[in-house]
């Protein structure tokens, strides 16, 4: 009897270890996909979802949930597909689709985040500048090419301290980030002009070129796909056939946070804001927060929306510096192996981030358009291997045909209308 009791014992306090080592890590994945998504396209979202007015937004703020769910959900299955359980992506698709069909989707997949890594470049050197110039005080912004040089250096340079470092204290951020994006929503509320904003109703024309126009971004902002390779592999090693099930519960989670607390902060901007000033951040080249910071008054205020913008970029740069090097250490190893060559893998990472250091830096000394990166680039990639591929993955290949279902349609009319949006919008 006594044995029975020991036994269901310390089957319970197993059972309640289990839970408690799930729970860490489901935390620890929504955070970390959190981290990846809240970057610049959250800081650049509320300028373009606002120039249309508030009604395009909320029919918007409807649809991204489920087209952020169901498609990072799509792309998390397909990586869950391969026959080994360590496949990162370019793996899974060179066994599901062959060597060319692998480098095409490869490339793609390097090509959709590479970009954004630009982007966070061009980023944060003009939140720096602003700040430098508006905070600190300084007469002029320092010289560019050195500011943007010594910034993009020191983020690449992070991340040779160790991956897993970097991502526990990215996934610490994420809190404060959080609390201060709640913040910042709350502040700005008795500035809301909402009977304004309510008042003009766009022309169907203006309405649904908003539309177009807003969901590419919509796609960049919410997107966390570089980080579900990795996110899968490790719920895989961890749960084996379990993965599906518990990948998908965290990934509904990491939607809710980022639906509640992003679209909260974009409507609290855009009721605060005229299309007008809008407008004028869009040409500026700068966040929502340095926009913010630039006209307050309020010294606090400006220095806390600076540090937010600052840790929002720099931690989302991390999680697409992981992406970048993965589909470009991808890209390199499918053509050593149709050649049966090989290379030292320490050299190859040496070469890969020296290669994004230089080409990031330069993008970020020319100060390209942000926002014209992400509609005519970087989007249409990104909604191509995210909404596209998962959709004909579940028609091709025979591990997935079991996820045949309505919501594939969905999946792939957004990934159509985010491929297409910013040339039809152009139409309208």
């Amino acid at each position: 009897m006594q044995d029975a009791i020991t036994a269901q014992t310390t089957e319970i306090e197993t059972s309640e270890s289990d839970t408690q080592k799930n729970s860490r890590r489901d935390n620890y994945w929504s955070l970390t996909l959190f981290g990846t998504a809240v970057g610049a396209g959250v800081l650049f979202l509320p300028i373009n979802a606002g120039l249309g007015g508030i009604w395009p937004l909320i029919i918007m703020t409807l649809l991204i949930g489920p087209m952020t769910f169901l498609s990072h959900r799509g792309l998390t299955r397909l990586c869950l597909s391969s026959s080994k359980a360590d496949s990162d992506i370019s793996e899974t698709v060179q066994e599901h689709f062959g060597d060319r069909s692998a480098l095409l989707i490869t490339f793609g997949y390097f090509a959709a985040i590479f970009p954004i890594l630009m982007i966070y470049g061009i980023g944060i050197t003009n939140t720096v500048s602003s700040l430098m110039v508006n905070q600190l005080g300084f007469e002029a912004a320092p010289n560019r090419a050195l500011l943007s040089f010594v910034l993009v250096a020191g983020l690449v340079g992070v991340m040779t301290f160790g991956q897993q470092m970097v991502l526990k204290v990215t996934s610490a951020i994420v809190y404060p980030l959080i609390a201060v994006l709640i913040g910042l929503s709350l502040f700005l509320i008795p500035e809301w002009n909402v009977a304004a904003q309510f008042s003009v109703v766009p022309s169907a024309g203006d309405f649904f070129k908003t539309l177009f126009l807003t969901i590419p971004v919509l796609v960049f902002a919410f997107n966390h796909s570089p980080a579900i390779s990795s996110f899968s592999t490790a719920y895989r090693k961890e749960l084996g056939n379990q993965a599906e099930t518990n990948a998908s519960r965290t990934l509904k989670r990491t939607t809710f946070m980022l639906v509640g607390f992003t679209m909260m902060f974009v409507y609290s901007c855009v009721l605060t804001l005229s299309p007008a000033e809008l407008m004028q951040a869009k040409q500026a080249n700068i966040s929502i927060l340095s926009f913010f910071a630039e006209r307050s008054d309020n010294m606090i205020f400006a220095w806390l929306a600076q540090m937010v913008a600052l840790i929002a970029i720099s931690s989302s740069f991390f999680g697409h510096y992981m992406g970048t090097r993965e589909g470009l250490n991808g890209l390199v190893n499918i053509q050593l192996k149709k050649k049966d060559l090989s290379v030292n893998q320490k050299i190859l990472d040496r070469g890969i981030m020296v290669f994004i250091t230089l080409t990031v830096w330069l993008t970020a000394y020319l100060d390209i358009s942000v926002m014209g990166i992400i509609e005519a680039i970087v989007s249409p990639i990104i909604a191509g291997i995210l909404f596209i591929l998962p959709v004909y993955a579940v028609k091709r290949v025979p591990a997935m045909k079991k996820y045949q279902s309505g919501s594939n349609l969905f999946v792939l009319v957004m990934g159509i209308i985010a491929i297409t949006g910013f040339i039809v919008s152009q139409l309208i």
